[in-house]
Formats: structure tokens, sequence, C-alpha cells
């Protein structure tokens, strides 16, 4: 039920492909690109050439979330460089139901990103089209940052109209969380109504000292908290 996505962000950028490779290892799911371009977002990360590059190094899922816009061309080059899951933000899109569409004619996941203050009320129009709704619970643009605590009321918002959309349809939509995600919240998040966890800081901080299974432990101790969270 529950899928762990290390962020990119907070990886070693001078040894991406290890990195990958090492969160998968020690029990990752998915791998979360992060992708800004100092327009949407006041940062700037990675294109398509680097998503096709860790394609190869991993049978892990590759989760592209595009701080970006505009989004459509984009969506194209990331679904070509190997990308699953590619998420965008409303207000990046001019047509968010074509964008959608778009994602899923290339063959990927398609997912709709909601920043702390924007309202849910766009998922509402295109929920056929939705596999994935991400909540940012902190402001986009950089990692590292503390986890919002009004982002639970919105994720028990989310669920409640994914779980309608689920009952009348029998498709699901995966609710997604980014940002501040840590072994102390993680078991709240998941209450309110999250099943996939982007976490960048938390994991990739747990040490670079060499070991391949370095990650092992924090990944192991967000798992044990799901499984509280459940019980």
């Amino acid at each position: 039920m529950y899928l762990i996505a290390p962020s990119i962000l907070s990886a070693d950028f001078a040894r991406l492909g290890e990195e990958v490779a090492s969160v998968v290892e020690s029990g990752a799911d998915w791998i979360h690109f992060d992708v800004m371009d100092n327009h949407y977002v006041p940062n700037m990360t990675v294109g398509p050439v680097v998503c096709k590059a860790i394609r190869p190094l991993t049978p892990a899922t590759i989760d592209v979330h595009l701080m970006a816009r505009p989004v459509d061309r984009l969506i194209g080059d990331f679904a070509g460089a190997g990308a699953n899951v590619i998420t965008f933000h409303p207000e990046a899109s001019e047509h968010i139901d074509r964008s959608l569409a778009l994602i899923r004619e290339n063959g990927c996941l398609a997912g709709l990103a909601f920043n702390p203050a924007t309202p849910l009320l766009y998922m509402d129009h295109v929920m056929d089209k939705l596999d994935l709704v991400l909540l940012m619970s902190v402001n986009p643009g950089f990692g590292g940052q503390k986890f919002i605590p009004a982002t639970l009321a919105k994720l028990r918002e989310a669920r409640a109209r994914v779980q309608a959309h689920e009952r009348e349809t029998g498709r699901r939509v995966r609710v997604e969380v980014d940002g501040g995600v840590k072994v102390e919240n993680i078991a709240a998040i998941a209450q309110a109504g999250a099943d996939t966890f982007v976490a960048g800081s938390a994991i990739y901080e747990a040490g670079r000292d060499g070991d391949p299974h370095r990650y092992d432990s924090v990944i192991a101790a967000l798992r044990a908290e799901l499984e509280r969270a459940g019980s």
C-alpha cells in the first residue's frame, strides 16, 4: 500500500547514479525526480538528459515532478527519457486536461501537484485522467524545508475526494506528499491519507560514508512507522 520515493534533490549529484542505485537497494520503491526551471520556482535542477542517464541504472519507477512551465514539451521529453510517472502543477499549464491527456498518451501515469496555498478544486474536473495527486507540504523550490502542519487537513480532504471517486469508478488514485517527510512525522502523514511519501534530506543525509547499505536503517525506520500507522 505504501510507497517510499527518495527525492534526488537531496542526493550527491557528483555520484547521482550510485545514489539512486543505493536507495533502491536499501528498499526505496520509486525515485522522485525533481525538475525546476528557475521560472515556476526560484531554483534550477535537472532535465531529461539526466533522467535518460539514470534510467538504465534501476528498474524502479521514476516519478518526475515538473516544477516548470510550460509543461507540454517537457512531458514528451521526459516520457522519451524513461519516466514512468509525470506530475505537474495546474498553474504551469494553459490546459490542464490536455496536459494530463498528453502524459497518458505518452505511456506514463499522470499526476497533478498542489502547492500549500493551491485549492484542490482543480482535481474535481479531471479526476478521470488522474493516477496521482501530489500535495506539497513545503513551498516548492528547495529541499530541507520543514513540513507545513496545515497539510494534514488538506490531505484528509484530498483522500476523501479520491475515495469518493474510487467508490464510483473502481479506479485508484494515489495520494503523494512531498516536503519535510521524516521518521518523526510519516505516521501522522499516512494517517491523514497519504500512501506515497517523498523524502529527500531525511534519507540522503542519513550518511554518505561509502557504505552501499547506508540508507537501509532510515528506510527501514520509515517503513516501521508506516506499519504502526496502518495497525
